[in-house]
């Protein structure tokens, strides 16, 4: 399996930021850690292995991304403007750093994003704010409401980093267009805390007529057994 680390000094964060590549051909899909975690995490934790054969077989090709979680949301010593703000940072590294260096390396036009856990908001995050180059959004366990990070500030930053707030109240037709032509999974276990984000993201998709998965499984479902499962099966679209 091609395997391929890469280290830049972003201008977007103004500082250093790692990623791991992974596979040579195939859609691209940029893959976001757990909570504070680090771009060798799904490495780590055996995701390779489940996505092995795909990765070899050139069907993916995975661009495993750092985080700057403790220098924003997780930040609770930064006023909430300010961790919104060093998120908006990082929002522009992957935008024009991280999608740019993927498309330059291989010109597959499908682009994937995903992640577990709180990497799982990041996908989506992301790819509701810029639906028009995302192709297929999987986010495992994850949550959609950032206002949980913020004891209650909002301004403009917080809310356009915030899915359930700023889908629900998009009216651009070009916009809700390039939503529904989105793959959109979300997976998450029946006891997990963020279980009912994830029902109220469903709701606030299918208000905007924006087709999309929710799957529920049974129990807790939130850790990498559960993950490795999930990622087997949605990693191809719907199942």
């Amino acid at each position: 399996m091609n395997r391929e680390y890469h280290r830049w000094y972003s201008n977007s964060l103004d500082r250093d930021m790692e990623l791991l590549v992974f596979g040579h051909a195939g859609a691209r899909v940029i893959v976001f850690p757990t909570s504070q975690g680090r771009f060798f995490q799904w490495e780590d934790m055996g995701m390779m292995a489940t996505l092995g054969e795909r990765l070899e077989n050139g069907q993916i090709q995975l661009y495993c991304v750092d985080s700057v979680d403790g220098e924003s949301w997780y930040a609770k010593y930064k006023h909430p403007a300010l961790r919104a703000q060093r998120h908006n940072q990082y929002d522009s590294y992957i935008l024009n750093e991280v999608v740019p260096f993927s498309k330059q390396r291989n010109g597959n036009s499908f682009l994937m994003v995903t992640g577990t856990s709180f990497g799982a908001y990041h996908a989506a995050n992301f790819a509701f704010r810029y639906p028009w180059l995302v192709d297929r959004c999987i986010g495992l366990s994850g949550f959609y409401d950032i206002r949980r990070f913020t004891e209650g500030y909002a301004n403009d930053d917080v809310y356009f980093n915030n899915p359930i707030a700023f889908v629900g109240n998009e009216h651009d037709p070009a916009r809700l267009e390039a939503l529904r032509h989105m793959d959109i999974i979300f997976a998450i276990g029946r006891d997990d805390p963020s279980c009912p984000s994830n029902e109220k993201m469903s709701s606030v998709l299918w208000s905007k007529n924006v087709w999309h998965a929710l799957r529920i499984w049974d129990g807790w479902a939130h850790d990498w057994p559960w993950w490795k499962q999930m990622i087997d099966i949605y990693i191809n679209g719907y199942d």
